[in-house]
């Protein structure tokens, strides 16, 4: 039997409707009802995940209990989260909760020991996702090399993910921010660049470079539509 997705989303909306536009375009299908039924619960009023992990903000968990505890009645049958730094919420969600969610960072993980053997990752992120360790410790699990951004390189990415994309500012003025980014971090030794935020995958979407990217979202998406019994787009 078929099973359906929830997407405990809001975190944030864009990044939410670019995880149902994956599923969507990675899923098999030859007619609308051979899609997969997803739920979606777009919370914008979740705290914001880094500044509770870094400055002592307000916990997001009530709110993510209150999506979840909708996607529950609705039924789904798993749980994915269209936010990298939710993930260190995702052990206190777990509890509450019999139905599975799908990690983001493992399925990511996965895709680059299978993808890149061998090849170093820069792990591209929030100050948040970084400071958890998260990334390092589900890449180092499938035993993947990979390179942490500097503190300015940080500095860029937080302004790419909330004064750019969060705010639904106009990326093409960021080409040669995002550029410069790229290609300090091959100087350190990348090989290829994990889109650790969800906000990232737009960026690198809007703005031309050769990459190569690992898109979490996508990721994600394919690892849902997986557990859900239905194939993926090659």
């Amino acid at each position: 039997m078929k099973k359906s997705i929830g997407i405990l989303g809001g975190m944030g909306p864009l990044a939410t409707a670019d995880l149902y536009r994956k599923i969507v375009t990675a899923t098999k299908a030859g007619c609308d009802n051979e899609h997969i039924r997803v739920f979606i619960d777009s919370n914008p009023a979740i705290a914001d995940r880094t500044a509770a992990i870094l400055n002592s903000g307000a916990d997001p968990v009530p709110e993510m209990t209150d999506a979840l505890r909708n996607l529950e009645k609705c039924g789904a049958d798993c749980i994915i989260m269209p936010c990298n730094t939710a993930h260190f919420f995702l052990p206190r969600l777990q509890a509450l909760t019999s139905i599975p969610f799908i990690s983001m960072l493992e399925a990511t993980a996965r895709t680059c020991a299978q993808q890149f053997p061998g090849k170093r990752a820069a792990i591209l992120a929030t100050r948040g996702t970084l400071a958890t360790g998260l990334y390092e410790e589900a890449l180092s699990a499938q035993g993947v090399s990979y390179l942490l951004p500097t503190e300015p390189q940080r500095d860029v990415l937080m302004h790419l993910i909330y004064d750019i994309v969060k705010a639904s500012r106009p990326l093409v003025p960021e080409e040669d921010t995002w550029e410069s980014l790229l290609g300090k971090l091959r100087n350190m030794g990348a090989e290829y660049f994990i889109l650790g935020c969800t906000e990232l995958p737009i960026v690198a979407d809007t703005l031309s470079s050769p990459g190569p990217f690992v898109d979490p979202t996508a990721e994600l998406a394919r690892a849902a539509i997986r557990f859900c019994g239905y194939e993926t787009m090659p």
